[in-house]
């Protein structure tokens, strides 16, 4: 009897537990999927040297993110941010983080939205783009868009498997995301003087952002996943700090975590009431 007893109470106790720790991941992904958004920074102008890109929340003069020494072609992870105001500033690269910036813009972090900051167009005409990127795609299709970052070439024209998808793209525009069918197909830049091929591969539900840019003897595509397939968070590496300290959003865990192991010491504590062997009373002769 003992035994059985003991078996049951261990029962109940896993049953707990699990029941606990399924309540505090929901609770998290809730919390994080309705208050929380998605940041990159790209450099895409090809004759402006390398820049630190710092990240403000708005009011605040203390760097919520900082990426140093950004150069030409490269586009970080995503970051995520919780949802608010936001200025993206472009310093020199090495410049002190007191100096005015070179450009400036706002941005505003849309629960559950993501983002792309891009530095683009000639030095000269150099401008801060925020572009809203998706996160999902047409059901048994992919989406796909072009960002022109060749200075070189003036305008480009785009096919994919042999079938035209952007004509006369010019630099530093964006093209709007357009759906195609999922496929392993080449890839096929030309510009007036240079051409790029590549093969890539195009799955259901993902979504891409295919950036054009200037190699050392030519066109070179960089192939961006926006999103595999999922609309609750984007494709791309975790968080990185940027050099700085990312923002944290808050978690309800540890409060969820104290109250679960109250539950559970109450639970072995009954447990070890019941195994006591009750004790029989004496009988006075």
């Amino acid at each position: 009897m003992k035994n059985l007893r003991f078996i049951r109470w261990a029962a109940c106790l896993m049953a707990a537990a699990a029941l606990l720790l399924g309540i505090t991941t929901a609770a998290s992904a809730a919390t994080t999927s309705s208050s929380t958004g998605w940041v990159r920074l790209a450099h895409l102008s090809p004759n402006t040297p390398a820049v630190d890109v710092y990240l403000y929340s708005f009011g605040d003069p203390s760097a919520e993110l900082v990426l140093h020494h950004v150069s030409y072609g490269t586009v970080s992870p995503y970051e995520p941010l919780a949802a608010g105001e936001y200025t993206v500033a472009m310093r020199g690269a090495g410049a002190a983080a007191t100096t005015k910036p070179v450009l400036s813009a706002s941005l505003t972090v849309a629960p559950g939205g993501a983002y792309t900051v891009a530095g683009l167009g000639p030095e000269s005409g150099l401008r801060l783009a925020v572009l809203q990127d998706q996160l999902s795609a047409p059901a048994g299709q992919a989406e796909v868009r072009f960002i022109q970052a060749s200075l070189r070439q003036h305008q480009v024209s785009v096919t994919w498997d042999g079938k035209p998808t952007v004509s006369n793209l010019t630099f530093g525009s964006v093209s709007s995301y357009q759906a195609v069918s999922p496929a392993t197909a080449t890839l096929h830049v030309a510009g007036a003087s240079e051409s790029a091929n590549s093969t890539i591969t195009l799955t259901a539900g993902t979504v891409h952002t295919i950036v054009v840019l200037d190699g050392s003897k030519s066109l070179v595509l960089d192939d961006l996943l926006d999103a595999a397939g999922s609309a609750a968070a984007p494709a791309g590496g975790a968080a990185t700090g940027f050099g700085g300290t990312a923002p944290q959003v808050p978690s309800p865990l540890p409060w969820m975590y104290l109250i679960g192991a109250g539950v559970l010491l109450a639970m072995v504590g009954g447990l070890g009431v019941r195994l006591v062997p009750r004790q029989r009373g004496r009988h006075a002769r």
